[in-house]
């Protein structure tokens, strides 16, 4: 067999989608430098409230991510004459980014008014700051006002979900705690720019007696047990590595391009809200799949499926509790992908990273899809996905990102987000 690091996964989609969005959505970076402390100051801080304070679902942490930068987003994107543009944006910034937050996590509003008060004090004061101000907190009680009740709370996104009956290739809950399904409530979400949950639905997984199934459950068999002998210690720290949290994973790369973007304050903050739009809408159609084709597990199949099962058999990390097709950690790097190649470009200068699930190991990238490419190995390396449930999450999140770029536009109209 051969061994999964070498098999590249199938790009077509995500390759053009990554190559050319750029020049297709008219969105080349701008040889404008910007002054970025404002920016980062703000995406400092609403990471650490999050990792802190946030939500224990990941799509509602993204949705506080969009929320709070699609404010500052539209809060820049005007400003009035007579008025220093730059004071301007970046009060307006800072305050459409901290009322978001103190509403989304108002746990850490002491720490967020501290940060406010120094920004504000960091500009110089007048008309220019004070309007700012004013636009940031206007556009942020819009947009929260707007996305009041979409269904990305916790509570909704894992209502309950009924267990289907037992069937050969039919989602059961795994071992070791056979946990009720997580997440199924993403499904019945309004998106932010999707016209459905379903809009871009992937067509089903490979069928059980197909021969691209057979592989699958081989390649997972063999190199995603816990006491697999043919995975080398490499490809463990690639299953490791890529474990965590794709939010967390994902935050230093966009703070990386962003510190290296020759953008307008305006360009920065859009770029951060489209991202986490993007990838908001992407994990609702990832959860909408799922659900709609309902495939097994791998370690369900080889448990118990009619090819050699094998009850005792042990995936090298604890299966998440839903079903396969599409894996949600591949949707949601396909679609980052693309948002961060059209926005900065398909490569960057190397920059290293680091993973909460594989203490004391730094990767260096050079390429936004390397970070694609690593998922797609890691999740069978885990043992938890086939194959071709990570290949159709590249695929769906890259064909998510595309229409958020395409119709970018309608996030800063006056209708409803």
């Amino acid at each position: 067999m051969t061994p999964p690091e070498s098999r590249p996964a199938r790009r077509s989609l995500l390759a053009v989608g990554a190559a050319t969005a750029a020049t297709v959505f008219g969105i080349a970076p701008r040889a404008a430098a910007a002054r970025p402390s404002t920016v980062l100051t703000w995406y400092d801080a609403t990471a650490q409230a999050i990792a802190v304070a946030g939500a224990p679902t990941q799509v509602t942490n993204s949705r506080t991510w969009a929320i709070a930068w699609l404010a500052a987003a539209r809060a820049t994107r005007d400003v009035p004459a007579g008025v220093h543009r730059a004071t301007h944006q970046e009060a307006a910034l800072s305050a459409a980014v901290h009322h978001a937050l103190v509403s989304l996590v108002p746990s850490r509003a002491e720490q967020l008014d501290t940060t406010l008060r120094q920004t504000l004090a960091s500009l110089p004061p007048g008309r220019a700051r004070d309007l700012g101000v004013a636009a940031g907190r206007r556009q942020a009680g819009h947009v929260l006002a707007l996305r009041q009740g979409d269904g990305l709370d916790p509570a909704s996104v894992n209502a309950p979900y009924p267990v289907p009956a037992p069937a050969p290739g039919v989602w059961q809950p795994t071992p070791p705690s056979f946990a009720p399904a997580a997440q199924y409530g993403n499904r019945l979400a309004r998106p932010f720019l999707l016209r459905s949950p379903s809009q871009l639905r992937p067509g089903p997984p490979p069928a059980l007696d197909s021969r691209r199934y057979a592989a699958d459950l081989a390649e997972v068999r063999a190199y995603g047990a816990v006491d697999s002998t043919v995975r080398s210690p490499h490809q463990t720290e690639t299953a490791d590595f890529w474990y965590g949290s794709s939010l967390t994973l994902h935050t230093e790369p966009l703070r990386v391009a962003l510190s290296r973007a020759r953008h307008t304050t305006a360009e920065l903050a859009r770029d951060v809200a489209v991202f986490h739009v993007a990838l908001v809408d992407t994990q609702v159609a990832t959860s909408d799949s799922k659900y709609a084709h309902e495939r097994w597990r791998p370690v369900t199949a080889i448990r118990t499926g009619s090819i050699d099962p094998d009850p005792d058999w042990t995936p090298l990390h604890t299966t998440p509790a839903h079903p396969d097709h599409p894996s949600g950690h591949n949707t949601y790097s396909g679609a980052a992908e693309v948002v961060l190649a059209a926005f900065f470009g398909a490569r960057t200068a190397p920059f290293d990273l680091t993973s909460p699930t594989a203490p004391g190991v730094t990767r260096t990238y050079t390429a936004w899809r390397q970070l694609s490419e690593e998922n797609v190995e890691a999740r069978v390396l885990s043992g938890i996905h086939t194959r071709s449930a990570d290949e159709a999450g590249i695929e769906l999140g890259a064909r998510v990102a595309r229409f958020a770029l395409e119709h970018q536009r309608e996030l800063f109209a006056r209708g409803p987000v």
